[in-house]
């Protein structure tokens, strides 16, 4: 992948479409959200016209503070999974990223309070339009001894969710699909937020 990648996707829109563009602006994954459904779903495409399935995205129950989603190519192998933690997550955002051997990653919000001062911001009369141009989460992934590996900021955007995707340390293919494909999820969920 040609980084920084680019990540955007409308806040006003009924469908939750969400694209991934490389540095030189060539589409890597183009994602659908089933919408109304018990068990959440997504799947992930490598074409705009949704006509080349690349994995899929599935809950691993029907609704929880703490879900699991589970992710498979299209071949049905299973490359890992991402799990929200729900306790720790209500003050700071909290992902763990594991493959089929048990090694985990973590995606953690950088400053929780940027998330207090949206929600405030948001509250105000007119101004509250404009929260997205204010205060931008950040997020990084890391190993599991610390090392940041990715780093994903919200970037300035009005009715727009746009995130840039840095790579800050070398990471295996492998790694980097369960890396990529955790981190569409964490903004799906997160998306209500700046």
């Amino acid at each position: 992948m040609n980084y920084p990648l680019q990540l955007s996707f409308e806040i006003l829109s009924v469908a939750r479409k969400l694209s991934i563009v490389d540095a030189a602006g060539n589409l890597s994954f183009f994602v659908k959200q089933k919408m109304f459904k018990l068990k959440e779903s997504v799947t992930v495409f490598g074409d705009v016209d949704q006509r080349l399935p690349l994995y899929e995205l599935k809950a691993d129950r029907v609704i929880d503070i703490s879900p699991s989603y589970h992710f498979k190519d299209t071949r049905g192998t299973h490359l890992g999974t991402v799990t929200r933690k729900g306790m720790k997550s209500l003050w700071r955002a909290r992902y763990d990223i594991v493959n089929g051997s048990g090694r985990a990653l973590t995606i953690q919000e950088s400053n929780p309070w940027t998330k207090v001062f949206d929600r405030l911001f948001c509250e105000i009369p007119i101004l509250g339009m404009f929260s997205g141009y204010v205060f931008h989460p950040e997020y990084l992934v890391a190993r599991e001894d610390g090392t940041s590996v990715m780093r994903v900021k919200k970037e300035p955007a009005f009715f727009q969710g746009k995130f840039s995707i840095e790579k800050l340390a070398a990471v295996s293919e492998e790694e980097e699909t369960r890396i990529l494909l955790s981190l569409i999820m964490m903004v799906l969920l997160e998306r209500r937020r700046g």
